[in-house]
């Protein structure tokens, strides 16, 4: 019984995915460790005596785009491209794809979700813009008896949960179509997953590995299936429906690519997704001296318009990620970590450190 009450402890500490205000915890019980750390006092904590971890650390200067792995105690690796579960950072692959599907007129940012799910359609619904901002009023995601099943048999809490108990969620809690204060949903990007799926009539997974190799033409970058060369991947059957929100796993070099696509703006429905949409005004002054700053949000990105920062990031129970650039100054930083984002301090501290560097040094 103690080993159940753990599992279901751990999951409601990470929330399922954990992105942006997941970080929360960690930040109100270890603020004392940030503000006059260094980047590189950062890392030397995080990995000082972890002899599991890994951590990679890329930066995109301009053309140049090159990285470094870490291990324990900051000792630096063989230069390979390992394979990360990327969490929350899968989201603006969801919204990228929905940006392209908006320029070719399958979708309207003020479509109602029940123009495509099977929903009452006597009743007002969240619109494609509530939830790529997370503006809806929906809870991140609402617990149920298949989830508390999942969790009492160890397994990922968010997959094999059925359409119905679902679309029962959006029914019973949807808040009409007018703008909420932000709440960060991995509901509502799972919901934009299952809106495309219904709309192509065909599954998320689909049209995202084929938007991922034929679009991206990011070829170590895929939609979990729990393998790779690290440990401890969640296991996703093939259509889950918050897949949408945090299951793709890629590498350094992918993720590079990606942020440089963003960076470039040379297609137009990726440079659409930094348009910002709604402004936030609930920063907490713990984010803001661990320098984590949302202004605002575009077409799924988080928006730092102090700091001329673009960013999300991500995390699942055993690794945690950041990815984050400046337009302007043609930066980016793409931190991948096989560490908990409870464990230590979390990669979108120190890739936001990193990244502030890099925009005083130029």
């Amino acid at each position: 019984m103690k080993k159940v009450f753990f599992r279901i402890l751990i999951f409601l500490i990470t929330a399922g995915i954990i992105g942006v205000f997941g970080l929360k915890w960690f930040i109100s019980n270890r603020m004392k460790q940030i503000p006059n750390m260094t980047t590189e006092e950062v890392l030397e904590f995080t990995l000082k005596d972890n002899e599991e971890a890994i951590i990679t650390v890329g930066i995109i200067d301009g053309e140049n785009m090159d990285f470094v792995v870490y291990g324990n105690n900051g000792e630096i690796l063989s230069q390979k491209e390992h394979e990360y579960e990327i969490g929350s950072i899968t989201k603006t692959f969801t919204t990228s794809l929905l940006s392209k599907g908006i320029e070719n007129q399958k979708y309207d940012l003020d479509d109602p979700i029940n123009k495509y799910l099977p929903l009452s359609q006597d009743k007002k619904f969240p619109s494609l813009k509530n939830l790529v901002t997370h503006t809806s009023g929906l809870k991140s995601y609402y617990f149920n008896f298949e989830m508390g099943k999942n969790m009492i048999s160890g397994i990922n809490a968010l997959s094999g949960l059925s359409r119905e108990s679902i679309y029962k969620q959006l029914e019973n809690n949807s808040k009409g179509n007018e703008i909420h204060p932000f709440l960060y949903s991995n509901l509502g990007i799972a919901t934009i997953g299952e809106v495309m799926g219904i709309n192509e009539s065909s599954t998320y997974t689909k049209l995202m590995t084929d938007f991922i190799k034929n679009d991206l033409d990011l070829q170590h970058t895929k939609i979990s299936d729990g393998t790779g060369d690290l440990n401890n991947y969640w296991l996703w059957n093939e259509n889950d429906y918050y897949i949408p929100a945090g299951a793709i796993i890629s590498t350094i070099g992918d993720m590079m690519k990606y942020t440089k696509l963003h960076i470039n703006e040379e297609i137009s429905y990726l440079a659409d997704t930094h348009k910002k949409l709604v402004d936030v005004k609930n920063n907490s002054e713990d984010y803001e001296v661990a320098g984590i700053i949302i202004d605002g949000v575009g077409l799924g990105w988080m928006i730092d318009e102090r700091n001329n920062i673009i960013w999300h990031n991500g995390g699942t129970s055993n690794f945690n990620s950041y990815l984050g650039f400046d337009k302007d100054k043609q930066l980016g930083v793409v931190i991948l970590s096989n560490i908990s984002p409870n464990s230590r301090i979390p990669a979108t501290i120190y890739g936001v450190k990193l990244l502030k560097d890099l925009q005083n040094s130029k």
